[in-house]
């Protein structure tokens, strides 16, 4: 059973396809097939039925996926304590974000942070939430910047960094006035991303805990800039993070309107996995990070404001 034996497994579990599988560690199908088979005859097990949802895992599968995952982990893990311990610590890192917090976030520290470690490289991976977490698992990324969900993974370690605000806006000619309360919001049509996006959890968070009824969801964009351009349009309110809306107010396109009620805010922090060993590069990153970057101030947004 070796890692690469692992990583093939691994990759017919998330893809329930052997020829996707096949495609994300570069083997052609019938290599795959050989790797899994050769696992199978080590563990004395099948680990795989096809079925109508695609090739999924058996008991002993599932049992072993967990397991896969582990060793794979500390195989990483004895690779960077070696390389730390001869002085020869790989000096490459590799973030994953949300395509708003890259933009308006990251993209000024990481162009100060690069000026102070020239020698450091640098890799910036976009994707969704859930595909971060996935990715930081598997270890494509080293450390994952998003919203906080609530949710405790104890496979990772979590800092927050700062309070993002959340604001409503609407068109500039929307002739959209100030709700009088949440109850009175809830009528109107809204613009969102799909269920299962850190945002779309954010804005069914803000309705459930003051137990309103969530708005209507009259569009699904895949993201919060596509998001701003339907509302800009007339198509629905939106409420989207702060730090996203500042190009889009700055040309008049929205208008922010008052949140009745306490505002709602998401929480930004970084995530990485628990090792053994730290990359000194991922614990340079992650001290830069904590020490530079700052809650964004209202001001900074320059937004209109209608009432």
């Amino acid at each position: 059973m070796n890692p690469r034996q692992l990583k093939t497994f691994l990759a017919v579990i998330r893809h329930k396809n052997l020829t996707r599988a096949a495609a994300e560690v570069n083997l052609a199908q019938s290599s795959l097939s050989d790797q899994i088979q050769a696992l199978e005859e080590e563990l004395g097990a099948d680990l795989f039925l096809r079925s109508r949802q695609g090739v999924v895992p058996t008991p002993a599968g599932a049992a072993l996926k967990a397991y896969a995952e582990e060793i794979l982990a500390l195989n990483d893990e004895a690779k960077a304590a070696v390389s730390a311990a001869a002085g020869s610590a790989g000096q490459s890192i590799t973030l994953g974000t949300l395509e708003t917090i890259a933009a308006e976030r990251l993209a000024p520290w990481l162009s100060l942070f690069r000026k102070k470690n020239p020698d450091l490289g640098l890799k910036l991976k976009i994707g969704g939430s859930g595909e971060l977490l996935a990715q930081l698992q598997q270890g494509s990324i080293d450390v994952a910047f998003t919203f906080d969900r609530g949710h405790q993974d104890e496979r990772f370690l979590t800092r927050r960094i700062c309070s993002e605000p959340l604001v409503l806006i609407a068109g500039r000619d929307s002739q959209a006035r100030p709700p009088a309360s949440l109850a009175a919001l809830s009528t109107v049509p809204f613009v969102a991303t799909e269920t299962g996006c850190v945002y779309r959890h954010l804005f069914d968070t803000a309705f459930a805990e003051a137990h309103i009824a969530a708005p209507s969801i009259v569009t699904e964009a895949d993201s919060i800039a596509t998001i701003i351009r339907l509302v800009a349009s007339g198509t629905g309110y939106g409420l989207v993070p702060r730090l996203a809306v500042g190009p889009a107010a700055t040309r008049g396109d929205v208008v922010e309107l008052p949140w009745p009620g306490k505002p709602p805010a998401a929480s930004l922090v970084m995530m990485w996995r628990r090792r053994r060993v730290q990359p000194p590069a991922l614990t340079l990153l992650l001290q830069s990070a904590s020490e530079e970057l700052s809650p964004l101030r209202p001001a900074d947004a320059r937004l209109r404001h209608a009432g």
